[in-house]
């Protein structure tokens, strides 16, 4: 495998993490439960995040398929909090086996909403770790980022 396509990988499953990870703690703040930490509803937040997982990495595959990669800073972090919410939804969607017309789509779009808020913060939380001259919204090293989205870009500065 070539340092290129590990770095697209890379970035790829960095995305699919923190979107699982947002909506994992989503589904714990939704609760009301966090802080008792005994009956927390594991099982539906493991199904959500995972679901939110697979529509990451396929969204983000998409992303690069389509050589959408080389964005500036906001650019890329709304098109993170686009895809955060998306697939913020779909978890949601994926770990309710009922029907579309009977699902509870205000509860599912608040968890979307607190998922793509912690998404935002992760952002803007990158940004200021990283130099002044590269700022992005990924938590990978910058030259992994840089050599992802080289490779799915469109080759534009």
């Amino acid at each position: 495998m070539t340092a290129q396509l590990r770095s697209v990988v890379a970035d790829i499953v960095e995305r699919a993490g923190w979107t699982a990870g947002q909506q994992f703690l989503a589904v714990l703040l939704a609760t009301g439960s966090a802080s008792v930490g005994v009956n927390l509803p594991w099982r539906l937040a493991l199904a959500m995040s995972a679901g939110a997982a697979v529509l990451s990495v396929v969204a983000t595959t998409g992303q690069y398929l389509a050589r959408l990669t080389d964005l500036s800073f906001w650019p890329d972090l709304l098109v993170r909090l686009a895809k955060t919410f998306l697939a913020s939804l779909a978890g949601s969607l994926s770990a309710d086996a009922v029907s579309v017309l009977s699902f509870h789509w205000s509860s599912a779009l608040d968890l979307a909403t607190v998922a793509t808020l912690g998404a935002l913060g992760k952002g803007l939380l990158a940004r200021e770790s990283a130099p002044a001259t590269s700022a992005t919204p990924s938590t990978l090293p910058t030259s992994t980022y840089e050599r992802a989205i080289a490779a799915g870009g469109t080759g534009a500065a």
